[in-house]
């Protein structure tokens, strides 16, 4: 597939990755998340895309949101705690 033009931003809780995808529809593209990487599979009259990316940090995908305007594609991802704190009573 061709390359995709994806850029990973990092907010203090939250991973977002913006995709630019002009041409391609809604309900052609797919997303996949292990928690650590983010496969984007899509295709379109004039191309097709497979592209994963290495989250910065482990995220929670289950908690995960998407949007797709004008040919933006959004993922939002809130962060994975690794460990579980513990209240010390």
């Amino acid at each position: 597939g061709s390359d995709l033009h994806l850029d990973v931003h990092e907010h203090d809780e939250e991973i977002r990755v913006v995709a630019d995808m002009r041409g391609v529809e809604k309900d052609a593209i797919d997303l996949k998340c292990d928690g650590e990487i983010l496969t984007v599979s899509a295709a379109s009259d004039r191309r097709d895309y497979e592209e994963r990316v290495r989250l910065p940090v482990r995220v929670d995908e289950h908690a995960a949101a998407a949007t797709y305007n004008n040919g933006v594609l959004e993922v939002s991802f809130d962060r994975d705690d690794d460990s579980a704190s513990i209240d010390l009573e």
